[in-house]
């Protein structure tokens, strides 16, 4: 979180201040009128000037309160911290509003110095005392600002759900895998990770890992679970389960003395109401005190069983805390006299972890990798092995690394019968489908809301098409003094490039301020619903320039019909009633 007393914070309010009273003192100058050359004060500039720089102060005090006040965070809603962070943020996008209508005639008159075509092009769009934008040209620069912020917002919105979902992806999962890819798992399988760990350096980590799939049992409830046995002192190197903890901790899951003897008023889980259970240890009497006075407290301490770490979910369906008891049940069990029997074994809770995606809390159980080949029958055998590189988004060129590692070791077994083929999976093999879908969605949603700025696109053709018809004598008499049709075209062509231009600067302007507010403050979600706490955001340039370059080239494709009509109109046509 950004404080107040960040520099560059300093330095941004510094701005906006600075901005603030250029714009009043920028409001109250008199500007000539080019119709009778006196000097004058245009209402309309006063204000522009005048609200801005009330907006501006207003919006530098309200992110000072903003960055200074501290908001609870347990709550969902905070009635002091929240409402002055939204206050704030809508100030804010209301003053950049004031700021870019400030600016227009000065880049109108920049651009009237580059000719005599984007000269009269500007002029049309202007009204002729103010120099300010006509009515018909801000009722379609409207139309693609907010057809444009929308499409804005719902790329930073759809790209921040798959950013986050992207990341928790990373840090729950390995990113990449080698297993054998059929049932029972791999021996030797010290060598592979030594070779792995060797190929890779510092730029990764590997442990091996036991996976299979089990039922859960309280004395409430059952539950499908996949049982992940681990290395606890390698887990952490490869995916943050250690951190993930949300109650309880990650020592009890070898602990298993510390784990029975909890200490009085340590959490021990969480109520769906939000609160809190801590631990309560009760004296048991070894007799009856009534009978015989001599009877002395004594504490009964629960049987040992090895630890369990469950999904906050799981342990929810489960109804169980830490220090509570569970039991496991594999399918494939021992041969007895009536058949294959179930595998079962007690555990007892040592943590609950919190990942942030519902269905990795609600299935998956971790226990100790000796526990885990215990549990499966798999002696001295894992099933995978798990591995992190330092930079996942190019999982690729480390791959041939660990491919090599596989390859000399599965060298070495070909002398060995029945030897298993290994195979090396990243994350973005594992999870195509997934992220497949997610960019196709991103890509149905631009083509859907694009239909939106070509909505507003008929706007400029119906404002060129009226300009047409009101500025024919001037068309006509341009003609008579030597305009081609070609200048004519170019004329109307730049009109509506000038009109699709400001409604795009204002859209991505807009949802690019809104969008980074929200970034930075947050806009709280209920967790119990969407299973996150916070609405994600992500601002990517790329996405907004993308937008911005899309609404340009369809309010440009507006513009060949009007300018067509402009071009053809005859002179003697424009000059007739003259």
């Amino acid at each position: 979180m950004i404080s107040a007393s960040d520099p560059r914070v300093i330095a941004f309010l510094a701005v906006v201040g600075i901005v603030s009273i250029l714009l009043v003192r920028r409001g109250f100058v008199k500007i000539p009128d080019p119709r009778t050359g006196e000097t004058w004060r245009d209402p309309l500039r006063m204000v522009i000037g005048l609200g801005g720089g009330i907006f501006g102060v207003a919006f530098a005090g309200l992110l000072y309160l903003a960055l200074t006040t501290v908001r609870d965070p347990h709550a969902q809603f905070d009635m002091v911290a929240d409402p002055i962070r939204y206050a704030s943020l809508a100030v804010g996008v209301v003053f950049l509003v004031f700021v870019l209508f400030a600016v227009l005639p000065a880049l109108l008159n920049s651009l009237e110095r580059f000719g005599f075509v984007p000269y009269v092009a500007a002029r049309h769009v202007r009204a002729s005392k103010s120099g300010f934008l006509t009515i018909i040209s801000v009722l379609s620069i409207s139309g693609v600002s907010v057809s444009s912020c929308a499409l804005c917002s719902v790329t930073s919105i759809m790209g921040g759900f798959g950013y986050d979902l992207k990341q928790k992806i990373l840090r729950n999962y390995a990113h990449v895998v080698v297993d054998s890819g059929a049932s029972g798992g791999f021996t030797d399988w010290e060598e592979v990770v030594d070779r792995i760990r060797l190929g890779l350096g510092p730029n990764g980590a590997a442990t091996p890992v036991v996976a299979g799939d089990a039922m859960s049992s309280s004395a409430t409830n059952t539950a499908g679970v996949l049982v992940r046995g681990i290395d606890p002192t390698t887990i952490g190197q490869v995916i943050d389960l250690e951190q993930n903890i949300d109650v309880g901790k990650f020592g009890y899951l070898t602990d298993t003395e510390a784990l029975g003897k909890i200490p009085d008023g340590e959490v021990i889980c969480r109520l769906p109401d939000g609160s809190v259970r801590k631990k309560q240890n009760f004296e048991i009497y070894d007799g009856d005190p009534t009978i015989d006075p001599s009877v002395k407290l004594a504490r009964k301490e629960p049987p040992a069983r090895p630890g369990i770490i469950l999904g906050r979910e799981l342990a929810k369906s489960l109804h169980v805390c830490v220090g509570d008891e569970m039991s496991l049940l594999s399918p494939m069990g021992d041969l007895g006299p009536m058949g294959v029997m179930p595998r079962t074994r007690k555990f007892r809770v040592a943590g609950i972890f919190y990942s942030g995606m519902y269905e990795y809390d609600a299935s998956h159980a971790y226990i100790t990798l000796e526990e885990a080949q215990k549990f499966f029958g798999l002696e001295e055998k894992i099933t995978q092995v798990d591995v992190r590189v330092s930079d996942p988004e190019k999982v690729t060129t480390f791959r041939p690394a660990i491919e090599a590692a596989v390859a000399a070791t599965m060298q070495e077994w070909k002398s060995v019968p029945d030897a298993p083929e290994l195979r090396v999976r990243d994350w973005q093999e594992m999870n195509k489908n997934l992220f497949s879908a997610l960019l196709l969605e991103r890509i149905a949603t631009f083509m859907i809301l694009s239909i939106a700025i070509a909505v507003a696109s008929f706007c400029i053709i119906c404002t060129l098409l009226l300009m047409v018809t009101e500025k024919g004598r001037q068309i006509a008499v341009m003609k008579a003094l030597g305009a081609s049709e070609g200048h004519i075209r170019k004329i109307f062509m730049i009109e509506g490039i000038i009109i699709g231009a400001i409604g795009t600067l204002f859209g991505v302007g807009i949802a690019l301020a809104a969008c980074t507010g929200l970034k930075w403050f947050g806009a709280r979600l209920p967790p119990e619903v969407y299973y996150i706490d916070r609405l994600p955001v992500n601002v990517d340039i790329a996405d907004y320039s993308i937008v911005a370059l899309a609404s340009l080239a369809i309010c440009t494709l507006a513009t060949i019909y009007p300018a067509h009509a402009a071009a053809r109109l005859h002179p003697v046509e424009g000059l007739r009633h003259e």
